[in-house]
């Protein structure tokens, strides 16, 4: 029974839901201000690309972070907000990778070939947008139903997409990798976290 004055599981999915949707649209309002108002430093394509890609990254740590969540406060109704920091992880990373191919190389397709050769960062990178294609077509109800067990075993592939993600930011930086670490840090921080519940199903 409810309590009166007291917020359903429902009711909390609903608020959590908006919170979500405002929060992600900051940084991408945020990159629009500081474009018109010409804020984008000395190299704005340059400011976009890591802008995208640092938030794919920061999306997809905070989709992982939900299970936890979920783990120690023993309240369901987080996995209702996994799949859309997901799609947004997604719309960030897509994002990232059109600033790249658009504003830096203007779909100059026989020069990003060059810079893969050169770069295998941009190789990583690009695996691991490859690799949230079917997590981002697989988001809904209607292939949860279909692929059944199997849509958990293919999500299981996220895993692999921050891997390659944290690999490619670390590359990227070359010098100072103090903020790769710091994401690198939170990511295995995750991974321990599920260690107790994985062993506790086991």
């Amino acid at each position: 029974m409810q309590l009166p004055g007291s917020i359903s599981p429902a009711q909390s999915i609903s608020y959590a839901k908006i919170v979500a949707w405002l929060a992600a649209f900051i940084p991408l309002l945020r990159l629009f201000y500081l474009g018109f108002t010409d804020q984008l430093g000395a190299n704005p394509v340059e400011f976009v690309e890591r802008s995208t890609g640092t938030w794919a990254l920061v999306f997809l740590l905070i989709s992982l972070a939900i299970t936890p969540i979920r783990n120690l406060s023993g309240q369901a109704w987080w996995i209702a907000l996994r799949r859309l920091l997901g799609l947004w992880m997604f719309a960030y990373a897509c994002l990232h990778v059109l600033a790249y191919v658009w504003l830096d190389y203007m779909f100059d397709w026989p020069d990003i070939v060059k810079d893969i050769v050169k770069h295998p960062y941009v190789l990583v990178g690009a695996s691991a947008l490859l690799l949230t294609i079917p997590l981002a077509a697989t988001s809904n109800q209607r292939a949860i139903r279909q692929l059944k067990r199997r849509w958990k075993t293919l999500h299981q592939l996220v895993y692999l997409v921050a891997v390659l993600a944290l690999l490619h930011f670390w590359w990227l930086v070359k010098k100072d990798v103090t903020e790769p670490a710091i994401y690198i840090l939170c990511f295995v921080l995750l991974m321990a976290l599920r260690w107790p519940h994985w062993f506790s199903k086991k």
